[in-house]
């Protein structure tokens, strides 16, 4: 194989290195062991000779490996004499830098010995307790808010001249995973077409998928009773551990399993400063890690003089920037500032991958992010612990939303829907000629096209979201469906926002509430909530609101634990969420989605129910849950018209006129300020 080399040449190289650049130009006299040496020992050095082929490095039988334990013994006994003269600080970074690299050999020993070792079918094997690797189960990203930053290596210890010098740069917020992606993982990724599937694939790498005819990573092999994977490992073959780190992958791999993923790989500078900030929990005695950054200077890099300046600078260009360190590296050169490289097809060294992201879109500034913080320790720092249910509603809460409403058990959105066809113009009636509509938390404004198809004497459409994308989406379509209305988007919280003064253009303005919303209020935050909604849309204005009526029990349980686990998902997708944005760690197999009815406040409630002892870390504090205890994630409030018109009335409101479906499930009730 072109890239690997024998063990010997390995030997020699290394003892080469420092005959050829500490001993001959520092030690007076020094007699080279063999003139012949540095032709067959030369690995890259143009300015000092010519070499062996490296692709012909492999039919070297000779020296033996007796001659080659000579010519070692002879460079240690002269290296020790030169060390040993007083004054010698000007061969310290040689010697140093000597070191290292015969560091770097002794990995490449033994990815080469591995690779020769996978050829043979005796499978030989290099060491029979050869240890497994750390194990690596599905991470959860963490956020860094990027900025700008300074990477590179200081100036206190040994590094590569690669490493050098510091310098900043900018890096916008991201996510990045604190585990590397798993054999396991690796599976999936197969089972589900990963080798076959070119829409995942850059050009040049499906190019080479094609022509090697790729199907698992390097050294898989099919067991021969088709019960799984086997991998050639220094231990041996041995079956493929699903929670170990997946390695012997190439570039090109690994941008396609981040593509199949729905991310990305790291940049090598967000890398660096994740490690830096102790975001990554596996970047020892494991696998180097792809990233998206092509191996190139640094600002301000110069190359040194003379044939060490071929060291590294020579080959920057056309390969990819590897971090973090492999089972088989030194364990100093495991460092956050180290850049290893490689060709994006290559695939014998020891490379894996961890994945990233670019920083979530709902919270994207720093000030939202600790009040998502703030809400979550404090609710659950609670004796009952609880979290907001405006959390859900990431983009996977929204989406598991939507699913949820086509259940058959949820009868809300398609009741709602076909009362409000049926009373439309009715309602519409009560909208005055050029009216201000403003929904609370929007949505896609499905809903809106009822009311606009029927009153359309408004002149104006004010959506509140706090999802941007959301918001940008169903403006646009409204504005594009009903081209004589104005809209106005407005980003943010409905719910802190009624207490926003807001520059409304002229007119009547008509509140709209529709999706029974209000009941996930409190009874005391439900009249905050419309209070505040009286004095922002101010006098003669009307409220158009959705309520969800009290029925069978069975009914509403149904609804809220439907039979396809939908509400179940998007309940445990908080979680998710707070794993993402807020380092946690909660372990979603260890909660239950559950559904219960609380009689004494007319409400069904949402819980994640702990299903062990168990400690979870949340923005970089504990929380000990006990087995059953439960996070109270949701209420939902049932109401009659009796217990809702005392609602409104206690707001400020008074009940205009409410119509009802036509099994009584659900209400839609018009509100004005008294007196208007």
């Amino acid at each position: 194989m072109p890239d690997a080399s024998p063990v010997n040449w390995h030997l020699a190289h290394t003892s080469w290195f420092f005959e050829t650049f500490l001993l001959v130009p520092y030690f007076r006299g020094y007699q080279v062991f063999d003139a012949g040496y540095a032709f067959l020992f030369n690995s890259y050095y143009d300015a000092v000779g010519d070499r062996q082929p490296r692709d012909r490095r492999g039919v070297l039988t000779r020296p033996s490996s007796d001659a080659i334990a000579a010519y070692r013994s002879h460079v240690d006994r002269h290296m020790e004499w030169l060390l040993s003269e007083a004054g010698r600080s000007d061969i310290e970074e040689l010697v140093l830098l000597g070191l290292a690299h015969e560091e770097q050999h002794q990995e490449l020993l033994l990815m080469d010995l591995l690779h020769l070792f996978a050829q043979s079918p005796l499978k030989p094997v290099y060491r029979a307790d050869w240890p497994v690797q750390s194990a690596s189960i599905d991470g959860v990203f963490r956020r860094h808010s990027g900025g700008l930053l300074e990477v590179g290596t200081n100036d206190g210890g040994f590094a590569f001249d690669n490493e050098k010098p510091r310098h900043k740069v900018w890096i916008e917020p991201f996510e990045i995973s604190d585990k590397l992606v798993s054999n396991g993982q690796w599976m999936d990724f197969m089972t589900d077409g990963g080798y076959s599937r070119a829409d995942l694939w850059l050009s040049e790498g499906w190019a080479v998928v094609q022509a090697k005819s790729w199907q698992a990573p390097e050294y898989w092999e099919k067991a021969k009773d088709g019960s799984g994977w086997n991998s050639m490992t220094l231990g041996g073959m041995r079956p493929v551990n699903r929670d170990e780190p997946v390695r012997h992958i190439s570039y090109y791999e690994a941008a396609a399993f981040a593509t199949w993923a729905g991310a990305r790989l790291p940049t090598e500078a967000e890398w660096e400063v994740a490690c830096v900030a102790g975001h990554l929990s596996v970047t020892e005695t494991a696998v180097w890690q792809w990233t998206q950054s092509a191996y190139s200077a640094y600002p301000g890099f110069r190359i040194p003089a003379g044939a060490i300046g071929e060291y590294n600078g020579k080959f920057m260009v056309g390969q990819m920037v590897l971090r973090g360190g492999a089972q088989i590296s030194a364990p100093g050169h495991v460092r956050p500032t180290y850049r290893n490289f490689y060709y994006p097809s290559q695939r014998w060294m020891f490379a894996g991958l961890r994945l990233a992201r670019d920083a979530s879109p709902v919270f994207n500034g720093e000030r939202e992010n600790e009040e998502f913080a703030q809400s979550i320790t404090s609710g659950l720092s609670a004796k009952q612990k609880t979290t907001s249910p405006m959390y859900f509603y990431d983009e996977t809460g929204s989406e598991l939303f939507e699913a949820i409403c086509q259940t058959p058990e949820y009868y809300v959105t398609r009741v709602e829907k076909r009362l409000l066809e049926r009373v439309a113009s009715d309602v519409a009636a009560f909208v005055k000629p050029n009216s201000i509509l403003v929904e609370f938390g929007s949505g896609a404004s499905e809903k809106t096209r009822l009311l606009l198809d029927a009153a359309k004497h408004v002149h104006t459409y004010v959506p509140i979201d706090i999802s941007n994308a959301a918001l940008a989406a169903a403006a646009a379509r409204i504005a594009s469906e009903y081209p004589s209305l104005r809209v106005m988007p407005v980003e943010g919280d409905f719910i802190t926002m009624v207490d926003t003064p807001f520059d409304f253009p002229k007119g009547p303005r008509v509140g709209f509430f529709p999706g029974s919303t209000i009941g996930n209020f409190s009874r005391d935050d439900a009249i905050s909530f419309m209070s505040a909604a009286r004095t922002m849309l101010g006098r003669g204005s009307r409220f158009i609101i959705g309520v969800d009526m009290v029925k069978p029990l069975d009914t509403l349980l149904a609804a809220y634990d439907d039979s396809a686990g939908v509400t179940a998902s998007f309940n445990k997708n908080l979680l998710t969420r707070i794993n993402r944005e807020l380092g946690g760690n909660f372990d979603l197999d260890s909660f239950e989605h559950t559904a219960v009815w609380n009689d004494e406040f007319s409400r069904i409630e949402m819980h994640l129910v702990s299903t062990r002892n168990q400690t979870v870390n949340v923005a970089s504090r504990s929380f000990v849950f006990r087995e059953g205890e439960s996070i109270h994630t949701e209420s939902s409030h049932k109401y009659s018209v009796d217990s809702f018109s005392a609602l409104a009335i206690r707001s400020g409101w008074a009940v205009e006129k409410h119509w009802l479906s036509d099994a009584g499930e659900f209400a839609i009730f018009c509100l004005k300020v008294d007196g208007a």
